[in-house]
């Protein structure tokens, strides 16, 4: 069944776009993203069916589609400037700011418009003609494909989940523990796309209302099987307290040359106030002295003396330096009695352009400005094992900053036996803008995967205690000074994520090949 083709495609998609990236950047919308794409997938059903569009002109209206959705989220870049605590003058962080707003939506615009391209070849195999219902599942697993693809290389950056949008509506993101959170992308792409598909088929009435009935079904299962999950408790084989420490000193000041002596007193006097709150655990952010602990001997008879004299283990971020002379982002643990465990984690998803310089000979001959972008002044080294921290309690798993939003890692960290998951970050960069908020979530989205509570602390914050269900036991907001303390549970029990992770993605794999080949197939015996 051919439907209606209407000159006006691109609005269609760039409405659907902006609509859908609000609902990221503002979380207290995100009940509207169960409709936000409707406009977004009537273009696609129409771009695909179209005769007057060839491939190039879907794949350009998919590009231009995926960067508008990116370019709305990632507006915080403007933030950032100026980018003076690098050395930048206003021009030159002018010039590396706009390309890094524009240049990271172009990367992830690049393999979107594939998607589009995809659909439209799906349907030149006729499948959609005998199978029309098979379109927005068809789009949805596309998409789904693309979110994933973007944890594969540098290029690509898990940003921009759809199930993002869902962080103020806890029950609709515990499927998240189930089958992962591609599969709550999916719910809301599948709704989406079956209410489009309704709206198209309107004049087919017992078609329209079976379409829109199944899309409000999958909400209304979605959200009681959400709330289910959220009555069950796993039994915690012990509780520590933890505390998280957030020294509210940003990046213009972490180098400036009385910055150690800062920090020490910062960090000094909340950790003190925390350990007389019970503390038996204190997690201090990402490079907290942005120093080489294991050389800088005075930062490290610093952080042992004060382990020791408030008796807590202490998670410290700074810098680690190998006998080859290569540096890493690094978190070391403490013990109470001021030995320093030989373990450390290193960070192992690094910042481009931030941390590193991917192809750094083609970035110095084209926009020389991004090369010299890193406040260290050199590449650091990523880290390549979750190297879990043995403590009294259980084994504490590691995350740093970036790291968060990929969710392989803190899978391999609980299949190695992480009870519980640490996290220090640095936003600083991001002030109080929506960056920060959206970072935070990604924290939230790891915690219900893997069913671990989530100890975050961030230099200017968001620092926050996260339960296995994604609640805030605690929550000191951004850019303030203050320590937090909470009972945290350490769980040995494993969600069905965590044991067979991303199989979500590899059934959409399966169903794009299913319907190409079955589309190729049925056009054979016509």
């Amino acid at each position: 069944m051919q439907f209606q083709i209407q000159k006006m495609i691109l609005p269609y998609l760039l409405i659907g776009a902006v609509l859908t990236g609000l609902t990221l950047v503002f979380p207290v919308l995100g009940f509207l993203e169960w409709i936000t794409m409707v406009p977004l997938f009537i273009g696609a059903y129409r771009l695909a069916c179209s005769e007057r569009h060839g491939l190039m002109r879907t794949y350009w209206y998919g590009f231009l589609t995926v960067f508008t959705f990116y370019f709305v989220i990632y507006h915080w870049f403007t933030y950032l400037y100026p980018l003076d605590f690098v050395g930048m003058d206003h021009a030159s962080s002018a010039v590396v700011i706009v390309a890094g707003w524009a240049g990271l939506s172009l990367l992830q615009a690049i393999p979107g418009g594939l998607v589009f391209l995809f659909f439209k070849l799906m349907h030149r195999t006729e499948v959609f003609e005998h199978y029309p219902i098979l379109r927005p599942f068809a789009f949805s697993a596309l998409w789904i494909i693309f979110e994933w693809s973007s944890t594969l290389s540098w290029t690509g950056v898990p940003w921009g989940r759809l199930c993002l949008g869902q962080a103020d509506y806890l029950p609709m993101l515990q499927s998240a523990s189930l089958f992962g959170s591609y599969f709550v992308s999916f719910l809301l792409l599948i709704v989406n796309g079956l209410l489009a598909y309704a709206l198209l088929q309107r004049w087919h009435v017992r078609r329209a209302v079976i379409c829109a009935s199944v899309a409000v079904g999958l909400i209304l299962v979605n959200l009681l099987s959400g709330v289910a999950l959220m009555c069950l408790r796993n039994q915690p084989t012990d509780t520590v307290r933890m505390a998280v420490v957030q020294g509210n000193i940003n990046s213009h000041d972490k180098w400036s040359a009385n910055s150690y002596v800062i920090s020490k007193e910062i960090y000094g006097e909340l950790t003190r106030k925390a350990a007389k709150d019970g503390a038996e655990v204190v997690v201090w952010p990402e490079t907290s002295f942005p120093y080489a602990l294991n050389q800088y001997s005075a930062l490290k008879t610093f952080a042992s003396d004060l382990a020791a004299e408030c008796d807590v283990t202490l998670i410290v971020g700074a810098i680690y330096v190998d006998e080859d002379g290569k540096s890493y982002n690094a978190l070391y643990q403490i013990r109470s009695d001021g030995t320093v465990d030989e373990t450390f984690y290193a960070k192992r998803h690094l910042v481009p352009f931030g941390e590193y310089v991917p192809m750094r000979d083609v970035i110095m001959t084209l926009i020389p400005p991004l090369a010299n972008l890193s406040a260290l002044g050199s590449d650091l080294t990523a880290g390549e094992d979750s190297n879990l921290f043995d403590t009294e309690w259980g084994k504490m798993g590691s995350l740093i900053c970036f790291d968060s939003i990929y969710e392989e890692l803190t899978l391999d960290s609980v299949r190695d036996g992480a009870n519980v998951m640490l996290l220090s970050s640095n936003d600083s960069w991001f002030y109080d803008s929506s960056a920060i908020y959206q970072h935070e979530v990604q924290a939230k989205l790891r915690a219900i995967e893997c069913g671990r509570y989530l100890v975050r602390a961030g230099n200017t914050g968001i620092s926050t205690i996260v339960t296995d269900k994604g609640e805030h036991l605690t929550w000191i907001d951004p850019l303030e000074k203050g320590y937090a303390v909470a009972d945290v549970e350490m769980h040995t029990s494993r969600t069905l994520y965590s044991t067979i992770g991303n199989l979500w993605v590899y059934l959409c794999i399966l169903l794009c090949a299913f319907v190409v080949v079955f589309g190729i197939w049925l056009k054979r015996q016509l």
